[in-house]
């Protein structure tokens, strides 16, 4: 096996046309997190960004998109937003971690949602962890029928909000697939405010997340498809959401909803009417993204495991390399326990406002 490393600018057509082969023939890797287009857009704004192709003989067999940062450290292709990660591979492909680590000129690769199907990094896992998902493979139907089944009580409250949605601010309506840019703005200035408004850092006052997430919503292909969906009651939006979709599955990724109607729960009536709209498109499944928050696990079917961890050469270097990182989450952690450490950081991260009309 040979591997070549690459920026993303350099894939030809013939390598993003084997590189969605290897995704279409295997389910778990049907995520468009692992497509090329999103490792494309990525590397328009980040000049980290690299891929290494495997080979055997002329025949590509794997894709591997990383970031390659200062002293070795290799994280993620578009790390810190991207919600599947791994090497899209042929069925039953086995790799060398360390042959790979030294082509790609890395003394560490680390990870925090490892798709499953990855057996050589996962001797690398330190944690594991779940991603909701939503089952659409027998349909909308079925899907809130089993939901109806499992919290009658709450499904009577949702359509209940929902009637009163309708007589205070209009019929309710699904657009499922918004093509206006202005849109996304608007779905940026609520996240942001939602951020801000939990302590939270404010992805979108970095001016290269708003753009990625613009080149994003036009992109176009069978493994990877920008999607802005709008729940509007009348004219008036009063949710939104912004992911990415492929032939199978709908990636859950940027909510938001007007905070006016936040007594109306839009954000799960449109959650529920996107199902159902993927469902009718075909897809299989709804994956909703790490995290243990109450809705998630009230309309989730199942989950899908994921992996946290790293893999390195195991010399000196990536042994000093991982204990820096070490001491990193240890100062992470000391932050988020002090009201007063964190609030001093977020005003650090914070300060920049995004190009968000």
């Amino acid at each position: 096996m040979t591997v070549t490393v690459l920026t993303p600018d350099l894939l030809g057509a013939a390598d993003i046309a084997a590189w969605k082969a290897l995704q279409q023939a295997t389910p778990a890797l049907a995520s468009p997190f692992l497509s090329p287009q999103f490792t494309l857009a990525v590397g328009r704004h980040r000049p980290t960004a690299r891929v290494a192709v495997l080979s055997e003989g002329s025949v590509p067999v794997g894709y591997f998109p990383y970031e390659h940062h200062r002293l070795g450290l290799g994280l993620p292709i578009g790390s810190g937003l991207c919600d599947v990660q791994g090497l899209v591979h042929a069925p039953g492909l086995d790799w060398d971690v360390r042959a790979l680590l030294r082509a790609c000129g890395l003394r560490l690769w680390r990870y925090d949602h490892l798709t499953t199907g990855q057996r050589p990094f996962d001797s690398g896992v330190v944690r594991r962890s779940v991603s909701p998902v939503i089952d659409l493979t027998s349909g909308y139907e079925a899907y809130a029928g089993d939901l109806r089944g499992r919290a009658p009580a709450r499904m009577r409250q949702l359509e209940a909000k929902e009637r009163r949605l309708t007589r205070s601010l209009g019929e309710t309506s699904l657009v499922f697939e918004e093509t206006a840019p202005e849109r996304l703005d608007t779905l940026m200035r609520w996240k942001s405010a939602q951020y801000r408004a939990k302590g939270q850092v404010d992805l979108f006052a970095k001016p290269p997340v708003v753009a990625l997430l613009h080149g994003l919503m036009s992109t176009r292909s069978a493994t990877c498809t920008g999607t802005l969906s709008t729940l509007y009651a009348g004219d008036r939006p009063v949710a939104m959401h912004f992911g990415l979709r492929s032939g199978r599955v709908l990636q859950y990724w940027f909510p938001a909803y007007d905070p006016e109607a936040a007594r109306f729960s839009p954000g799960i009536l449109l959650l529920l009417r996107m199902a159902e709209a993927a469902a009718a498109r075909g897809l299989e499944r709804l994956d909703l993204g790490k995290g243990d928050e109450r809705y998630k696990q009230e309309m989730k079917t199942g989950d899908l495991p994921l992996g946290e961890g790293w893999v390195t050469l195991g010399t000196l270097p990536a042994a000093l390399r991982r204990a820096q990182m070490a001491s990193g989450q240890k100062v992470r952690a000391m932050v988020a326990g002090s009201p007063a450490l964190r609030r001093i950081a977020l005003r650090a991260v914070n300060t920049r406002q995004p190009a968000v009309r």
